[in-house]
């Protein structure tokens, strides 16, 4: 969240200074403030999905799954990450590292004059799968306590109030 008021700022910046170089006839901005906006809005994308899994606001089919009891869920969402979840991040991960190293080996650029280099970007991709990864192992913890009759253990507000986003 705190990636969105940079984002927006920047975004802002960026028109005001076209709109007012467009009246003066010269060129107040270059494609690094553009980049730098898609960046920060690749990081607020990237870094969401470790946010989403916490708090439970996945997609899912909700009609059917909310009213199931809590250790039929808790099945459900362990038989999920294991079959699905992991080996996709783990996936990622195998995908994702090489290129980054690759580009920053090369210190890959923006083919764009005056952009940023691509590798911190790229960067980003492979710390969203860590952290995917760490939350979902966190997220099985949870299950497990759930599973073995321990839901104490558990702070179980959240998985029964999703967030509703209307």
């Amino acid at each position: 969240m705190w990636l969105v008021l940079p984002t927006v700022a920047i975004g802002f910046l960026t028109v005001l200074l076209r709109y007012i170089g467009r009246q003066m006839g010269t060129a107040l901005t270059t494609p690094g403030y553009t980049e730098i906006q898609l960046y920060l809005y690749g990081g607020i994308f990237l870094f969401g999905f470790a946010y989403i899994l916490k708090h439970q606001i996945n997609v899912r089919v909700d009609f059917w799954f909310a009213n199931l009891p809590m250790k039929r869920k808790a099945k459900i969402d362990f038989v999920g990450h294991i079959i699905s979840l992991i080996p996709f991040v783990l996936l990622g991960l195998w995908v994702s590292v090489p290129q980054v190293a690759t580009s920053w080996r090369l210190n890959e650029q923006s083919p764009d004059a005056g952009g940023l280099p691509r590798a911190p970007i790229k960067t980003l991709i492979v710390v969203a799968f860590v952290l995917l990864l760490i939350q979902s192992i966190s997220e099985m913890v949870k299950l497990v306590a759930i599973l073995r009759d321990r839901p104490e253990l558990v702070d179980i507000e959240d998985a029964e109030e999703p967030l509703r986003i209307e």
